[in-house]
């Protein structure tokens, strides 16, 4: 679920940009705009030059069209920061490739764009720019899995049959590293709960890291055969069949883990000192530039992280550092070891809010950096020579990201970046420039130059577009809910462009809600599914509760042990603030989200049910007992544990108190929250005799893509037409 707080901003949206307006003689939305035909809707935005980071101290890439060549694409520019001189720096169609290859089918390419990999019937394929040189280097009925280019391209590592491999270039030979590998034993190649909670979905399942110098590769040996087998039914042709899933629910065994480098010279693996069947976590290995290597530890329990040095040619384990929390720890993602050897950089949330701090190789705090109520989200830069570290962070306002620099003596704290919203920022290689890509809820996506001092230099893109202006749009607004006890919610709506005070409007809320996964932020929304709501008549808003990330760790910690409970505290709080508006339908209050938001909004129509009257549960937990136990664990500790916890945060607990209109829809074989949740829920409402509607995707996983993505989207608006309208949806005239 860490990786899945998108799903509550898709729920009623394709990504499309649009701009506030009210005038009655615009043109009005469309369903099939909105919900069937986004590419079209795209041509409203304008074109983005896209920038592909630093190439050096003066010189940014970005990606341009051509206008004597608009059919070719992916053609990369340098661009001089003080001049403005732009030149062309890759070109891709003067590469010459085999038939059925492009440089757009390339699935990676180097850097400096010289050597690019290719994965054509589950083979491999690799092209050397500057030898002219075509090599298929695979040739068999076993698929590589998660091939990666080494730094100096010249070596390609990936997985087969659950064995690691490496080929290399210059001698086009294969060198298989590991020999293990089994249907339950998997080198190089994460069990599902890592993939899912620790190394991230966007590993695509990878576990193993090249080292800078490419002589190394540091990996994940997996043993899922401790982890029960969850069966997952495919109703495909006659007879169905089973996907047999090694998923750890709460208080289940995990997978044995074990740390190895490989040389990938000799083929040679040192493992390191840990317990491969102690009940631990493994993960976050971090290469230095002198291609030394530390690799993070956690516990069971979640509330103990040490970052150990590894020996490489021995194996041993020696602590650098140590960090202990009363409820749960997190992983350090943006871990900076300083190329002078003097120590170490990393964000730690210890005190109750993410900040910097500076410690020296045998683990002891030389500085810290940043403190205060206001959190760090990211480092973009440490500048060494001028002993500088640019950063992100929110610090007045947690809906904004800004950029910020500070001394590594802590001092010389500044903001960056002036304008509100939401920045992201690439800082050039010394620290000389950067440049910032924001929007707010007024400003769509911009991108402009500016000295490391602030000052500006020029603008590079800006997505605004005169034809966004036809169309009538819905008022959005940035605001805060007030709590009983004093907090201030973060929140926006979209409003009728005609909106009229003297009538009555129903409202939905549309929320993730998941621990540190807040989703208001000042930023130009990229949906147009509120617009098209608001046109007809429904506001529609988001709001984030004390846990979401706005008030530090500090606010997210009140979530342990009792998932649920603030949750819909401050949603109620919200609602309650909602029925003293003369505006609002109380009778028509609605909530949806997808994953936790399903979790969330089933609860609001249980546990809630005295304020909320309708919701769409998608693919939701139903049972903290029935979800993964890394992610839940962290929260909730073990049901053996915590037995009174998964009660009260359980959705069945309350099914007694449902009294509105619902609609749960799930994937039938979705892998993350299994559609058991779904199906324990309605047969609980079934034994009581409640409405309800329903909703199934066969062969969808978490979320519902192609090709029934366009079938939600009509499930969801048609939901909230019938109950919210009075009047059925037509897809031809709405």
């Amino acid at each position: 679920m860490k990786n899945l707080k998108i799903f509550s901003l898709i729920i009623l949206s394709f990504v499309l940009l649009f701009t506030n307006n009210s005038s009655a003689q615009k043109k009005k939305l469309t369903y099939k705009q909105v919900y069937e035909s986004g590419m079209n809707i795209r041509a409203m935005m304008a074109m983005l030059n896209r920038t592909q980071g630093w190439l050096d101290e003066n010189n940014y890439l970005e990606t341009k069209t051509d206008p004597k060549r608009p059919n070719v694409r992916g053609l990369i520019y340098k661009t001089n920061t003080e001049t403005g001189r732009s030149e062309l720096y890759f070109d891709p169609s003067a590469i010459q490739l085999p038939d059925g290859f492009s440089v757009e089918s390339a699935i990676q390419k180097s850097k400096d764009n010289n050597y690019f990999l290719f994965k054509q019937k589950n083979d491999l394929f690799y092209f050397d720019k500057n030898e002219n040189k075509f090599l298929q280097l695979t040739k068999d009925n076993a698929e590589e899995k998660v091939p990666q280019l080494s730094p100096d391209g010249k070596k390609v590592a990936y997985v087969k049959n659950n064995n690691l491999y490496v080929f290399n270039i210059d001698n086009e030979k294969e060198i298989q590293l590991t020999n293990d590998g089994t249907n339950l034993i998997y080198n190089g190649w994460a069990s599902w709960v890592y993939m899912e909670e620790i190394i991230g979905r966007s590993s695509a399942y990878s576990a193993f890291w090249w080292s800078p110098n490419s002589q190394m590769i540091c990996f994940l040996r997996f043993d899922d055969s401790p982890v029960p087998d969850f069966p997952i039914y495919h109703a495909d042709g006659q007879h169905g069949e089973l996907e047999h899933q090694r998923y750890p629910e709460a208080g289940d065994p995990n997978p044995y883990v074990k740390f190895g480098v490989a040389d990938v010279n000799n083929g040679k693996i040192v493992w390191a000192d840990f317990d491969e069947k102690a009940d631990h976590y493994i993960a976050w290995p971090t290469w230095t530039k002198d291609n030394k290597l530390t690799v993070q530890w956690m516990n069971r329990a979640q509330d103990n992280i040490i970052i150990y040095n590894i020996d490489l040619s021995t194996g041993k384990k020696s602590q650098l550092y140590s960090e202990t929390q009363k409820t749960w720890v997190e992983w350090f993602e943006d871990l900076y070891f300083f190329e002078n050897k003097s120590g170490f950089l990393l964000r730690s949330n210890v005190d109750g809010f993410a900040h910097l701090y500076y410690y020296d190789m045998n683990g002891k705090l030389i500085k810290r950096l940043t403190q205060g109520e206001w959190e760090v989200t990211s480092i973009n830069l440490v500048d060494e020579q001028n002993k500088k570290v640019y950063f992100t962070a929110w610090k007045d306002k947690s809906t904004e990201r800004h950029l910020f620099v500070v001394q590594l003596d802590g001092k010389g704290l500044k903001q960056l970046t002036s304008i509100e919203g939401t920045h992201t920022c690439s800082v050039s290689p010394k620290g000389k420039y950067f440049i910032d890509t924001y929007s707010n809820i007024s400003t769509p996506t911009k991108s402009d130059l500016y000295k490391a001092d602030g000052k500006f230099i020029r603008n590079i893109f800006d997505t605004k577009n005169s034809q966004l202006d036809e169309y009538q749009l819905a008022k959005y607004e940035l605001f805060t809910i007030p709590t009983s006890d004093g907090l201030n919610l973060p929140a926006t709506w979209y409003l009728p462009a005609d909106f009229d005070p003297n009538k009555k409007y129903p409202v939905i809320i549309s929320i993730y809600g998941g621990p540190n996964a807040g989703t208001v932020r000042n930023s130009y929304p990229f949906g147009l599914s509120g617009h098209y709501l608001a046109q007809n008549g429904i506001i529609t808003l988001a709001v984030d509760h004390r846990g979401s990330g706005h008030f530090g760790k500090k606010g997210v910690d009140l979530m342990y042990r009792n998932l649920g409970k603030w949750e819909m505290n401050d949603y109620i709080e919200a609602v309650k603030w909602l029925k003293k508006k003369s505006f609002i339908d109380t009778t028509k209050i609605g909530i949806t989200g997808g994953s936790y938001g399903g979790y969330v909004t089933a609860l609001a129509l249980t546990k809630g049910s005295d304020y909320f009257t309708h919701g769409i549960a998608e693919f939701g937990v139903m049972d903290w007992q029935l979800y993964d136990n890394v992610y839940t664990e962290r929260y909730m500790d073990t049901p053996k544990e915590n037995p009174d916890g998964y009660k009260a945060g359980s959705v069945l607990t309350y099914v007694n108190n449902y009294k509105g209109k619902m609609l749960i829809t799930h994937g039938t074989i979705d892998d993350n929250v299994h559609m058991q949740n779904s199906i324990q829920l309605i047969y609980e409402l079934q034994k009581l005799n409640k409405d309800f509607e329903m909703m199934l995707y066969p062969n969808q996983r978490h979320g519902i893509g192609m090709p029934q993505a366009q079938h939600a989207n009509r499930e969801r608006v048609k939901f909230w037409f019938k109950h919210f309208l009075n009047k059925e949806l037509d897809v031809n005239k709405d």
